[in-house]
């Protein structure tokens, strides 16, 4: 199912400032939270697609990726991709971050949490457009995979090497800071190290201080007979790098079918569409037509009609998770001739006489429609 635009999400325009979108998110959020709406079933995805949304355009980074390249330039912080990441949480302090600064004030925070503590890195998803044939026969694809690594300068401390960081002398290393409003009690993630509980004074010269660095890596992966749109291959490690020691992401690799100019697929099995000339599908006849293995024969029986299914036994597709190949089902249509000459109109309009006086045995669909006509038309009068 394709994505609906972040910035429709939000409701926002394309130029919306930060302040508007922030506002626009704390909007929606609270009212789809789940904690809310107990009786909806559906405000748990509306929330998990507005904090989506709110995750990619708070950030200038990925939101001029997005800008520039849609869904494929941001989703798991990752070009190529499309899903937001399976697990890692939003931005660097995760999706709690986001949670406590916007309900805070109404639900007490989101409870306390070591700012330290390390994180497992985001999935991400590679969507990989393949050929038909490439898919039932399987293949080897290599793609390029941008994506957070740690910074190899400062091993992810964000810090330059030699430097220290002191604790947050606004939050005292908790990553947070707590306020009084009234009745509320208001906890909110620290607005000078920014969740971190430290503060670094001589930001890593590479990294800038976030402690993982972005890079393009190239990846070689092997797609298995038989895959189908909706197929997922992961490759375990290769997503985004984690927090403060954290193990990586993994990637998953999505595959989706490109359109075929001869066959369609339904699962296990194919179908294709054989035009036929009226005179083989009167009198009889043989045709070659195409599977994925190449041609076999297809014999025609006389009087077939346009629409008559034939299938071919084995000729589909061998499913990935295993069992038997599908068919292929070949659907007749018969072709009406054009661009006829004078002399073949002639004939065709003296085997029309021909037939003149018994088109009921000749055409018997015919025949009944026409009936069928007569009497709903005698049905109707007074």
């Amino acid at each position: 199912m394709s994505k609906r635009d972040y910035y429709e999400v939000l409701g926002i325009d394309r130029g919306a400032d930060q302040k508007e979108i922030k506002k626009a998110y704390r909007r929606l959020a609270q009212k789809y939270h789940p904690d809310r709406n107990p009786d909806d079933d559906t405000s748990a995805e509306k929330f998990r697609e507005v904090s989506e949304a709110y995750e990619v355009l708070a950030d200038e980074e990925k939101r001029s990726a997005y800008d520039q390249f849609g869904h494929a330039g941001v989703d798991g912080q990752g070009g190529g991709f499309g899903g937001g990441g399976f697990g890692g949480g939003a931005g660097a302090g995760g999706f709690s971050d986001i949670f406590g600064d916007v309900f805070g004030d109404i639900f007490g925070g989101g409870g306390r949490r070591n700012p330290n503590a390390p994180q497992r890195g985001a999935d991400l998803r590679y969507n990989l457009e393949l050929d038909l044939e490439e898919a039932v026969a399987g293949t080897s694809v290599d793609i390029r995979v941008p994506r957070h690594i740690v910074c190899e300068h400062c091993d992810g401390d964000g810090a330059e090497p030699g430097s220290t960081k002191e604790t947050c002398p606004t939050c005292h290393g908790q990553g947070q800071v707590r306020m009084q409003q009234g009745f509320f009690a208001v906890q909110q993630t620290c607005p000078t190290c920014h969740g971190a509980g430290q503060s670094i004074k001589v930001p890593c010269g590479k990294c800038h201080g976030e402690g993982r660095v972005r890079e393009t890596r190239t990846l070689s992966v092997k797609i298995p007979a038989g895959v189908d749109t909706g197929d997922r291959i992961r490759l375990n490690n290769e997503g985004e790098a984690g927090l403060n020691g954290g193990p990586p992401g993994d990637l998953y690799v999505q595959a989706a079918i490109k359109p075929h100019p001869i066959f369609e697929r339904d699962g296990r099995h194919l179908q294709c569409d054989v035009p036929i000339n009226f005179i083989d599908a009167t009198l009889g006849g043989e045709l070659e037509v195409p599977t994925l293995d190449g041609r076999v024969k297809l014999k025609i029986p006389p009087e077939t009609q346009t629409g008559k299914m034939f299938r071919l036994k084995g000729k589909g597709v061998k499913p990935v998770r295993g069992g038997p190949p599908g068919d292929l089902l070949c659907k007749v249509v018969v072709e009406t001739p054009v661009d006829l000459s004078d002399e073949q109109k002639d004939l065709l309009r003296r085997f029309q006489e021909s037939l003149d006086g018994s088109n009921s045995h000749h055409s018997p669909k015919k025949t009944s429609f026409f009936d069928g006509v007569k009497k709903f038309f005698e049905d109707m009068k007074p």
